[in-house]
């Protein structure tokens, strides 16, 4: 009786370990970017902005954020010059930011093109999704 009560302990042990790491993974890759005058700046320069919004320990956000860093960083639309595009991250707890852009949810894609939003989505996780708007946006 009593090995069969310590092997559910360590069970338990093992998978709130488990759990503790992959929810930090998630919080580590996440960091607010969005500072209103780049924003500002990049949009009166003609840029296209692109901001997304997540929220701590979410999967999906953290999912969002590197497809969109990886389509920058390692060229993964490899058609699109990114010297044009500027990309922002914001935790959407910050009411302030999440105000300034009407963003209600975490996992929201918004673009902007000439001080405009042009494209906005809520959840969009697809790889292919995410390029296909960036694309069609530009």
């Amino acid at each position: 009786m009593k090995k069969k009560s310590l092997k559910i302990i360590m069970k338990k042990f093992l998978l709130l370990i488990f759990c503790a790491f992959a929810f930090s993974a998630n919080a580590m890759e996440k960091k607010t970017t969005f500072n209103k005058e780049l924003f500002d700046k990049a949009q009166s320069e003609g840029k296209f902005v692109v901001v997304s919004s997540w929220i701590k320990y979410c999967s999906s956000c953290a999912g969002q954020m590197k497809i969109l860093k990886q389509a920058k960083n390692e060229g993964g639309l490899s058609d699109i010059k990114f010297d044009n595009i500027e990309y922002f991250s914001f935790d959407v707890t910050n009411r302030e930011i999440a105000d300034l852009l009407k963003v209600q949810y975490q996992t929201t894609l918004l673009i902007f093109k000439d001080n405009k939003e042009i494209y906005r989505s809520v959840g969009e996780t697809t790889k292919d999704l995410i390029y296909e708007a960036i694309k069609s946006s530009i």
